[in-house]
């Protein structure tokens, strides 16, 4: 039997970053592009590689090509750790596991180093394997934690609650991560909407602006902890935007959520260095009408158009400078999905 397991990436709508500073997100998950795991039962255990874990080269350029694009690192990293931390959390919390080994394997067509979440979606793909082969339930909220703990305690990548959240939940997901909650429970408030509640919305990214979140919230977090007042102030605005969209979401008011995501932008502007291709998307969009803002790191933006004769002229301006353009198709929650 083999077992087959998806996760999808997530957009962070509003409020990121201040995910990993207890501040309030909102992210969405969609379907245009996924991880995969597959896991069945063999004599041991085996993690096998996917291409962009492979080390055999055609030539020194295809070598450097291939770094460009997948790092120096693949995903056999987060495989194996997160059938580590897998292991050790059974064994925290008393969970007795059979003996029977297995083989996994993952693949991914989420775009790499943009912002979509597209290492914690092979990490959650493997664990929703790994519960179904052991037959174990982990909550949601702590499911979360967990996938966030295999980057951030095992590989040391610093990272936030969001897409982690996004991805257990799927769909539209509201999130307070107020230190008073994070202290007391260890997980925020966690609030799935309606995804008819979003208007049109886009999604764009060019790849050769990937730049892993390591660098991009590198000084950020210094400076946070540090109390540097702008920093502060800016985790703080983020999380009060976020209020601002739901309660325009919820009240059906479409015409406030396009300057809420240019006010999330305008404020990330106003403290991080942002490169100049990323701003160039980024206005380059808001030149066709249209809202924009980053959907994670850096690389990818999200935004609203008011309809299709401003989404073919949004197409009309990104697609020259290399940028690709999509209508996200939601990822609905599925409520047998762990």
């Amino acid at each position: 039997m083999i077992i087959q397991t998806r996760a999808h990436p997530r957009a962070g709508f509003i409020g990121n970053p201040s995910d990993g500073y207890f501040g309030k997100t909102i992210s969405f998950t969609f379907r245009n592009f996924h991880a995969e795991v597959q896991l069945y039962e063999t004599p041991e255990i085996e993690i096998l590689p996917n291409k962009r874990d492979h080390s055999r080269f055609d030539s020194i350029q295809a070598l450097a090509e291939d770094v460009r694009t997948f790092g120096y690192y693949g995903g056999i990293r987060l495989l194996k750790a997160a059938v580590k931390r897998f292991h050790d959390y059974c064994a925290e919390n008393h969970v007795q596991l059979h003996n029977r080994n297995f083989t996994i394997r993952y693949q991914t067509s989420i775009p790499s180093h943009v912002g979509m979440a597209g290492s914690s979606a092979i990490i959650t793909a493997c664990l929703r394997a790994l519960m179904a082969f052991y037959g174990v339930t982990v909550p949601k909220p702590v499911l979360a934690g967990l996938i966030l703990s295999v980057e951030n305690r095992e590989l040391g990548i610093p990272a936030g609650l969001q897409d982690r959240v996004a991805q257990v939940y799927e769909g539209l997901v509201y999130m307070d991560f107020s230190r008073e909650l994070m202290e007391r429970q260890g997980y925020g408030h966690y609030e799935s909407l309606d995804l008819r509640l979003l208007p049109p919305v886009y999604l764009a990214w060019r790849e050769e602006l990937s730049e892993g979140t390591e660098v991009f919230h590198n000084d950020i977090r210094g400076r946070f902890n540090r109390g540097e007042p702008e920093v502060v102030a800016a985790m703080k605005f983020w999380a009060e935007l976020t209020d601002r969209m739901r309660d325009a979401l919820l009240r059906g008011d479409h015409a406030a959520v396009g300057p809420l995501l240019d006010a999330g932008f305008d404020k990330r502007r106003e403290i991080y260095q942002i490169g100049e291709g990323n701003l160039e998307m980024v206005e380059a969009a808001r030149s066709a009408g249209a809202s924009a803002q980053f959907c994670g790191s850096g690389g990818a933006i999200v935004g609203t158009y008011a309809d299709e004769a401003m989404y073919a002229k949004l197409v009309a301006r990104l697609k020259p400078l290399g940028i690709r353009v999509v209508k996200p198709e939601y990822a609905v929650p599925n409520k047998e999905t762990p």
